[in-house]
């Protein structure tokens, strides 16, 4: 049996994706699995032990990667195709059975909508890999010792992401005495491309309790690490969802983007906001989705340790 499954592009969407994909595994043990994703979330899939093959999706003019795609798949008998793309490759790789999934404007978590592409009576939560040299590698970046604060102070786009001086404070106060991990290490998470933004967190940091981890880490390696800290704080972003998936305590920050679809999933996860609304921020006459400038200035950083300290003694208790 082999089945063809087509997700996202984004970190953050393949990741909420890998639930559906872990639910098909475990009904069909037997099948051979290919998955077509964004090149940036391909090696979240690879880390998969039953995952045979990953296509990275490369962006081409006139829709060129979705002709790579199916110039790839379609001589291979398949026996489901699942799109949760939406796009005419479900319907032109000839399948025994395919699920395409529908727009929806729906006011539900994506993935109570990915949940409907398999007729899923409950939502699949996201489920991640890692091999045992990923896992070796975040133990040896990670060591055993006093708790980690993790710590994602970036995201994809600039009106997502609270202020680094706030950042700085929270994670600050978090971590001092009486606070809520008194005296923790903090590792601090970004792409390589993201370093000059995650630079203050990390210098605010002593030396001796800051973990660097931005750039060079593979996304397996990364979801190991994440398995190894005790509490995640960050902007809504890919790597929040990863947290959640890791089974650690996951507070997820917002503005400009909702939780009702894309907050963090799972009993030991919240988010928390300013006292502006998702449509407040985004339906404002002033509003410009092109600006980078924050749009998380009404989100205090006594809101943040507050909903922090309160989502860690709930774990606790």
């Amino acid at each position: 049996m082999r089945i063809l499954f087509i997700t996202a592009s984004r970190i953050g969407d393949a990741v909420l994706s890998t639930g559906l994909l872990a639910h098909l595994a475990d009904r069909y043990p037997q099948a051979r699995f290919t998955v077509a994703c964004g090149a940036v979330a391909a090696p979240l899939f690879a880390a998969a032990p039953f995952v045979e093959r990953v296509i990275p999706l490369v962006k081409r003019k006139r829709a060129g990667h979705w002709r790579d795609l199916w110039k790839q798949t379609v001589l291979t008998p398949w026996s489901l195709v699942v799109d949760l793309r939406g796009s005419a490759m479900g319907w032109l790789v000839p399948t025994l059975r395919r699920r395409i999934i529908r727009s929806s404007w729906t006011p539900q978590h994506r993935l109570c909508h990915l949940a409907g592409v398999l007729d899923l009576a409950a939502p699949a939560a996201p489920r991640l890999w890692a091999d045992d040299a990923q896992r070796t590698e975040a133990a040896r970046l990670i060591p055993d010792g006093t708790p980690v604060l993790a710590v994602g102070p970036t995201a994809n786009w600039g009106g997502k992401q609270w202020p680094a001086e706030r950042f700085v404070e929270a994670v600050r106060r978090l971590t001092a005495e009486g606070g809520m991990l008194p005296g923790a290490r903090v590792a601090v998470f970004a792409s390589a491309d993201e370093r000059d933004r995650a630079r203050p967190v990390v210098e605010s940091v002593p030396s001796e309790r800051v973990i660097y981890l931005t750039g060079g880490v593979s996304l397996p390696t990364a979801y190991a690490c994440l398995q190894r800290c005790a509490f995640y704080l960050g902007n809504d972003s890919g790597l929040m969802h990863m947290a959640a998936a890791a089974g650690i305590p996951t507070l997820g920050l917002f503005g400009p983007s909702s939780e009702v679809f894309y907050g963090p999933w799972g009993d030991r996860a919240a988010s928390a906001r300013g006292p502006r609304s998702f449509e407040d921020i985004c339906h404002a006459p002033d509003f410009n989705h092109r600006s980078q400038d924050s749009l998380m200035l009404d989100l205090d950083v006594e809101t943040v340790v507050d909903a922090a300290t309160s989502l860690w003694g709930r774990c606790r208790a």
